[in-house]
């Protein structure tokens, strides 16, 4: 647990990428694999996630990102993506791969399949994108501890036009929306803040500590 502290302590948000250096397939795939393991409500896992290391197309989706060099000098990019829609239909297929993994019954958790759609079914459109956007806010801090603990810099970004990223990835067409970018790489020597001490309040003003 010590080394994860040093990891987490280590990580910050960086500025500068050393667009020269490039994160290894094998340390992109567990990444990528982390992300699949992310925590979701219900284990619905309402998510996609698009990888993008195309320089070309870092170079486009930078002009939708207020120009921030991370988009472009990254080695790779996440966009991590939630249905526009989630229905019954969702619940029925996240339930037959649940029967299918664990050689279980769907008679068995009719019960639990009503609770879910039920759920789901008293949320209008606006609650339920923000209901799916926190289930993707859970897999960007998968990954941003997954980055730290394998010493690979990121840098998350909301700061983009979802519209365009849309438009440009063709998410709309796969009936997904943009939510939250990731940039992923090596910090640059430039970057002035790679060194510099992490700013966080102490424990004693951010825990309230009632166990005894």
């Amino acid at each position: 647990m010590s080394e994860l502290i040093d990891d987490l302590n280590w990580r910050y948000a960086t500025k500068v990428f050393d667009s020269e250096q490039k994160v290894g397939e094998d340390h992109l795939h567990e990444l990528c694999e982390a992300l699949r393991l992310s925590a979701s409500s219900f284990g619905l896992q309402c998510w996609r996630f698009v990888l993008v290391g195309q320089e070309e197309l870092k170079r486009e989706l930078r002009a939708h990102s207020f120009n921030q060099s991370q988009v472009e000098d990254c080695s790779h990019l996440f966009i991590l993506c939630s249905p526009i829609h989630v229905g019954d239909e969702d619940v029925d297929r996240f339930l037959e791969s649940h029967c299918a993994i664990r050689s279980e019954k769907r008679e068995a958790l009719e019960g639990y399949a009503k609770v879910i759609k039920g759920f789901i079914a008293r949320m209008d459109q606006k609650e339920r994108w923000n209901w799916m956007d926190k289930q993707i806010y859970l897999a960007l801090g998968t990954l941003l501890t997954c980055c730290a603990v394998k010493r690979i810099d990121a840098c998350p970004i909301e700061g983009f036009s979802p519209k365009e990223y849309d438009r440009i990835l063709k998410l709309k067409e796969q009936g997904l929306r943009s939510v939250v970018v990731c940039a992923v790489g090596h910090r640059s020597r430039e970057d002035k803040y790679g060194g510099l001490p992490k700013v966080r309040y102490p424990m004693d003003e951010v825990l309230i500590d009632k166990k005894h």
